[in-house]
């Protein structure tokens, strides 16, 4: 039977203490209607919330527990991961900050691989003052992917807007290197198992960006994408998926092609967020594909600047919040159907 949707237990890391996670998350969960879609659980610590509200006079209540057998439904339930008092400084940059936003994320991604949590939203994090010799990760997908089952990918969604990336946090010297007949084809593989498990898309239709300008123009500007994408895009056509390119990608979105397929898959990291973004920035998600369990954040960063003004914008952390229950939901039906296949009864000649 599929689990009742206000039952369903969002983990959320609180991410970076100094940055305008702890009021996004807060100004979220104010809406009380919110509380009767899910049950959240925010890993951190009950002083340090409480701290954070003060800076835009929230009027949630908050309920600390110490250990998740005591969560209570309807309650915005603060998991004491650390007893000690951390002084918040919004918008310094600090590695203290960074120290208790890992340990923040590396507890409530416990609690998900262990089934504690149902889900996983991930407020921002700053990607420097993060590392350390127990921690060293460019970011969240890269740590969800050691820690889960699956080949992780980044996917940038809002509405019908999906953006796929083949490489993510490299170097843009690294890309063409990177590039292989088995990567192409597992990332492609990967968006088109989402979509038809995450987002009950039936027959994917998916496109690929060139990596060069003009996709090469036929191997005038470079040959990667007339040697390496070409050909895998090709064969898995002709196994049956409905994958297409490589397109050029200066115009593909200014022109609205993105709108005839189910997801994009850009070669690398600016190509595909610099137009998701202009596109849908403060209602975008970024949701970890490919993954046993469900991980979303909100497409923006600490925002330093605004930290403590109590100005932050939680728009796209809600929707991350949104993305993460509708994939849960989409995964247990998928799941029922998959067990359940309809049986087909055929007429005797």
């Amino acid at each position: 039977m599929a689990k009742q949707t206000e039952n369903v237990i969002v983990g959320i890391s609180i991410g970076d203490l100094n940055g305008i996670g702890g009021e996004i998350i807060l100004k979220t969960f104010e809406d009380v209607r919110m509380l009767e879609l899910c049950t959240p659980v925010i890993f951190a610590n009950v002083r340090v919330l409480s701290f954070i509200k003060k800076s835009f006079e929230s009027t949630s209540a908050l309920h600390g527990i110490d250990n998740l057998t005591q969560v209570v439904p309807g309650k915005i339930n603060v998991l004491n991961v650390w007893k000690e008092n951390v002084e918040v400084k919004p918008g310094e940059n600090s590695q203290i900050a960074g120290q208790y936003a890992i340990k923040s994320f590396v507890a409530a991604t416990d609690a998900l691989k262990n089934g504690q949590i149902d889900v996983l939203v991930t407020a921002p994090i700053n990607k420097v003052n993060i590392q350390s010799d127990e921690f060293k990760f460019p970011g969240h997908t890269d740590y969800l992917a050691q820690e889960l089952e699956g080949n992780a990918m980044m996917l940038m969604v809002q509405d019908n807007l999906r953006v796929g990336l083949l490489t993510d946090h490299i170097p843009v010297s690294q890309i063409s290197s990177s590039l292989s007949e088995q990567l192409i084809k597992q990332k492609i593989e990967t968006i088109k198992n989402t979509l038809t498990r995450d987002f009950s898309i039936h027959k994917p239709k998916i496109a690929i960006l060139g990596m060069n300008p003009h996709a090469g123009d036929g191997g005038v500007i470079g040959n990667e994408d007339s040697q390496v994408l070409a050909p895998v895009i090709k064969k898995m056509f002709e196994s049956g998926t409905l994958v297409f390119g490589p397109f050029p990608a200066d115009g593909f979105f200014g022109s609205s092609a993105y709108q005839n397929y189910d997801a994009v898959v850009a070669v690398y990291h600016d190509q595909g967020l610099i137009p998701f973004k202009t596109l849908a920035f403060g209602k975008g998600v970024n949701f970890t594909a490919g993954l046993n369990k469900i991980r979303t954040s909100p497409d923006h960063g600490t925002a330093y600047d605004i930290a403590g003004k109590g100005i932050a914008d939680h728009n796209s952390f809600r929707e991350a919040v949104y993305l993460a229950l509708d994939i849960f939901q989409s995964r247990q039906e998928f799941s029922e159907i998959s067990r359940q296949p309809l049986k087909i009864k055929h007429k005797p000649l």
